[in-house]
């Protein structure tokens, strides 16, 4: 397996002092937001061909390899000029993820945090616009990933399935799988039985793996940890890994640089 981490969990830095930064830190990948991650980037309207080739000098010398070319956008809102951007600006990343050698470009499905009614409201703009990226993705020959999150109009393993299947081109179309984006109720989940479920339906999908941990609070809010200190329980997912995708990319989401060493470990023990 190889280790990665979200670059700008790093902080925000010139393209070539990231790549060093990764490289020494112990890192083998990274998933790049370009204008969270890199100085002179505000908005993926700012990047140019300069940035791109910089990116992919900087990361080949340093030998950090891009999984995710992150471009998280609203596809599934109903506000036609909102979802018109999303599509369009992810259209320029399929181009832009193949000029920086990335594998694939990943985006979850909404912004807000959608009651039921508006994840069913949502749903069928969401596959609209899954489907109008990979018609490009097919034409520019790259991948398009997308994140199931269960707050989103891709909230669960029936959903998931049904898109991939109505889409039906798995060459051009992926999943990036982040458990904690998945488990709804930690206190009343038999997590064991629940993985097996998901990566027994979509585990041949998956390109990459986020991996993070958390707790509630009294309230319900969600409260990052470093790995191995929260509610995710990662034996399963670990067998999956050893028995059928040894090659899999983990991503560390929501480093705290403090506490890399031990996620690091952790990372590597999975």
């Amino acid at each position: 397996m190889k280790i990665g981490v979200r670059a700008h969990d790093y902080g925000k830095q010139e393209i070539e002092v990231m790549a060093q930064r990764l490289h020494e830190e112990g890192y083998d990948a990274a998933q790049l937001a370009l204008p969270k991650a890199f100085r002179g980037i505000e908005r993926y309207e700012d990047i140019t061909e300069r940035h791109l080739e910089r990116i992919r000098t900087a990361f080949e010398k340093w030998k950090i390899e891009i999984p995710v070319f992150g471009c998280y956008m609203d596809l599934g809102n109903p506000d036609p000029v909102i979802r018109d951007y999303a599509v369009k600006t992810l259209k320029k990343c399929l181009f832009y993820s193949r000029e920086v050698g990335a594998k694939v470009v990943g985006t979850e499905t909404a912004y807000l945090r959608l009651n039921q009614s508006e994840k069913k409201r949502w749903y069928p703009y969401m596959q609209d616009s899954i489907k109008r990226i990979v018609e490009e993705a097919v034409r520019l020959d790259v991948k398009l990933a997308v994140e199931p999150v269960y707050w989103h109009p891709l909230e669960s393993l029936e959903v998931t399935l049904d898109v991939l299947e109505k889409v039906g081109d798995s060459a051009h179309l992926r999943i990036i799988f982040d458990a904690s984006n998945l488990l709804r109720d930690p206190d009343h989940t038999d997590q064991k039985k629940y993985w097996q479920e998901w990566l027994s339906g979509i585990g041949e999908y998956i390109e990459a793996m986020h991996i993070k941990d958390f707790y509630l609070d009294k309230n319900g809010g969600y409260c990052p940890v470093p790995l191995g200190e929260g509610v995710i329980e990662y034996d399963e997912i670990s067998k999956w890994l050893h028995e059928n995708r040894t090659e899999m990319y983990l991503l560390r989401e929501e480093m705290n640089p403090e506490f890399a060493e031990q996620d690091l470990a952790f990372m590597r023990k999975l």
